[in-house]
């Protein structure tokens, strides 16, 4: 029997949240009220997928819809918005045997493809999941390019003692001897959020970068998900703001999400360990099981990130386009959208569209 896709109705986002409980999969960013900021932040529209077997939901597809010119584009999730993963979930299905669900993620990911081909047309679509997708022969076999991504994941199952020994002669030593400095991180609030995202914006311009996140996004996120889920984390020296680290929390995992960069003033020691340390102690004791450093594609950030022993894990990037169209589509994810249209107005052409999923890293 076939997988039927369907249109989520957005009036209906209740439904919609208690899909995504149901699913081992899915993260912060697929309940609804984060996918409606993603939207908004994105200037997308927003598509809810909703694949099921006779009237039992199987899989969840968010994707958002964008268009620049005559290209028309399929994300998830949407570029410049700092969002690490998102794309296609299946729902929990007991016991089911392996190649049953198999072939139910099969069918579910070509239902989505046949209806994104027939309600956008995209020439250029880009999903990003997260490592719980392992099985790219799907995407291979539609002829799509699949690249492997990397990211550190942290294990809190361990015990306190038995992870801090774990850690680099330097790491430990930072929290050994910032035993003084750790009355001065705690969890804190709304405005430390705007605080946080302003030194990692001064951290990139000072190496010429663009950091795109707006802040009033992570705020809004803040404001409209469930407590706890979002939470900056402060280290402040005489009540004066320093450093901090913005942590997503989901499921049985904490995200290392935004902040965390060098300070200006100099302690001695890296107080980024005392807040990294006192997340990952924090997550330990709310049950959590890893702490997700958000990327190691990045040789000079993984020397920091490694020190905490952490699990290589990785996670795919998957995309399908036409060259020409996927050049154009990397203008517009480097924000360089007059050239975008300038190329779209020199070539009309419609590309067939296929399903990807996997992940950008910026």
């Amino acid at each position: 029997m076939t997988i039927e896709i369907v249109e989520f109705d957005e009036r209906d986002r209740d439904e919609w949240d208690t899909y995504v409980s149901r699913s081992s999969q899915a993260s912060l960013f697929h309940q609804y009220e984060a996918l409606r900021h993603q939207a908004n932040y994105s200037n997308s529209k927003l598509h809810l997928l909703v694949g099921y077997k006779t009237e039992e939901p199987v899989g969840l597809f968010p994707v958002f819809e964008i268009r620049k010119g005559l290209v028309k584009t399929a994300f998830s999730p949407p570029p410049h918005i700092g969002v690490p993963y998102l794309g296609p979930v299946m729902l929990d299905a007991g016991n089911i045997k392996s190649r049953k669900f198999e072939r139910r993620r099969n069918q579910f990911i070509d239902g989505c493809t046949e209806w994104l081909g027939e309600h956008i047309g995209p020439s250029y679509t880009h999903v990003r999941v997260g490592d719980y997708y392992t099985d790219m022969r799907t995407f291979l076999w539609g002829g799509c390019d699949v690249s492997p991504k990397y990211t550190y994941n942290v294990d809190l199952t361990r015990g306190e003692e038995d992870l801090l020994m774990s850690f680099s002669r330097s790491a430990r030593r930072n929290i050994r001897d910032g035993r003084k400095l750790v009355s001065g991180i705690e969890e804190g609030g709304r405005d430390d959020i705007c605080s946080i995202l302003t030194l990692v914006k001064n951290r990139y311009e000072e190496q010429d970068l663009s950091f795109d996140v707006p802040p009033q996004f992570v705020m809004d996120l803040y404001d409209s998900l469930p407590k706890g889920q979002v939470r900056p984390y402060v280290f402040r020296y005489d009540g004066a703001f320093v450093s901090g680290i913005v942590v997503l929390q989901y499921g049985d995992t904490l995200y290392r999400w935004l902040g965390g960069v060098r300070p200006q003033f100099d302690f001695g020691i890296d107080v980024n360990d005392l807040l990294d340390w006192r997340i990952m102690r924090d997550g330990m004791d709310d049950g959590m099981r890893r702490y997700d450093l958000v990327g190691a594609n990045n040789r000079r950030l993984n020397r920091y990130k490694s020190k905490y022993n952490p699990e290589l894990v990785t996670f795919y990037q998957i995309e399908h386009g036409a060259l020409p169209v996927r050049t154009i589509a990397h203008l517009y994810k480097s924000r360089l959208g007059p050239g975008i249209e300038m190329l779209s107005r020199g070539n009309g052409t419609s590309l067939p569209s296929r399903l990807v999923s996997g992940f950008l890293h910026r």
